[in-house]
């Protein structure tokens, strides 16, 4: 009888941590190969590049990415997306003058839902370079004047829709925005837009291991209210082949941590532009002075983040230069990686009325506020 009681202890026993491990654990990370093929359109943003449409350009591309298992708090923010690689080439179908495109970029999934379900919206966000084989040359290639330059930053949003068609095999349907450009540090740079659908089969392999359940938090915001101080500086050209000038940045603005995922923002930029100072003397018909070298607009701005990488949107209105030699209201895209000790790593884009005026490359702090 007492072994019999003994058993039963043991089994038990035995059934409760089993239980306790397996709620313990997590499954490991699980990689996945993808390719895609899009099709669509070149969207002419400017009656000037419409003679460069001669087709429907194709982006092919192969995409190795793996899984987040929640074992980190920004994972579990955003709905434990996929993060990976994508090697792509675009065919623009005018070889003559745009040739193609080739790229490497990084990107990240991010489930728009928090629940699995066969049929599941995804947002993707891809952002890096792009080598272009054919770009504008005033000799040989002068119609090309929507990229100026072989290196180019390159832009992808998808939003695509995971059917699942097995443990293992899910097709995924969509549509995608690609945009790239050098930001003209190099004229002429009316940058090129391509609006496409796509489709991909994505491939899962199989991985049974388990670890143990462990999560990360230290990208968590200390504070809900934060001073970013950023300091940048940028080039651009006026005209083919002239010489380059430099643009800088200095920023404050107050951020809300609406949720680690949302941010919200209002600030002040000061700007510093050599070219500014030139168009200014143009029209005025004097060098600026003292402050009249600035300008200063006051902004708002939303960033989504994940973990510590930032993709903030930004838009300002110029509220003080003394000449208004290319636009009112300026603008910003970029990237941002926020250290653990308060840095900040900035990349953005600054734009007049959607027309790049310059590349932002920059550091700054973060204070958070009590």
């Amino acid at each position: 009888m007492q072994k019999k009681i003994l058993r039963y202890f043991v089994l038990f026993f035995g059934l409760i941590f089993t239980a306790q491990s397996q709620s313990d654990s997590i499954p490991a990370n699980i990689w996945q190969i993808k390719p895609t093929f899009n099709t669509g359109f070149l969207m002419v943003h400017r009656i000037g590049i419409g003679h460069l449409v001669k087709g429907y350009p194709t982006i092919y591309e192969l995409n190795v990415s793996k899984t987040t298992n929640g074992s980190k708090i920004w994972q579990l923010e955003n709905n434990k997306p996929d993060i990976g690689l994508s090697v792509q080439c675009i065919d623009f179908r005018n070889p003559k003058q745009l040739g193609y495109a080739l790229s490497v970029v990084p990107y990240v999934e991010i489930p728009l839902s928090k629940q699995e379900r066969v049929s599941r919206m995804i947002l993707r966000l891809c952002f890096g370079a792009t080598y272009v084989t054919k770009h504008f040359d005033i000799s040989t290639n002068h119609k090309n004047i929507a990229v100026g330059s072989a290196l180019n930053a390159y832009v992808q949003f998808k939003w695509f829709w995971h059917l699942k068609i097995n443990s293992q095999l899910r097709f995924e349907p969509g549509f995608t925005f690609t945009h790239l450009s050098n930001g003209r540090s190099n004229v002429p740079n009316l940058g090129l837009n391509i609006f496409s659908v796509n489709a991909g089969i994505n491939y899962q392999f199989k991985h049974q291991q388990k670890l143990k359940l462990s999560i990360d938090s230290s990208t968590r915001a200390k504070s809900k209210h934060e001073v970013i101080l950023i300091s940048a500086i940028g080039p651009n050209q006026i005209n083919v082949n002239g010489p380059h000038y430099r643009s800088f940045l200095f920023s404050a603005a107050y951020q809300f941590n609406k949720r680690n995922t949302h941010k919200f923002s209002a600030g002040i930029d000061f700007f510093y532009d050599e070219i500014y100072q030139i168009d200014s003397k143009h029209l005025t018909g004097r060098d600026n002075v003292g402050f009249e070298k600035f300008r200063m607009s006051a902004r708002l701005g939303y960033s989504y983040n994940v973990g510590r990488v930032s993709f903030p949107i930004e838009i300002g209105y110029y509220i003080y230069n003394t000449t208004v030699p290319d636009a009112t209201v300026v603008s910003r895209i970029g990237v941002r990686y926020y250290s653990a000790s308060g840095l900040i790593g900035h990349f953005g884009l600054r734009t007049h009325y959607a027309v790049a005026y310059n590349f932002e490359y920059g550091i700054g702090y973060r204070f958070n506020l009590k």
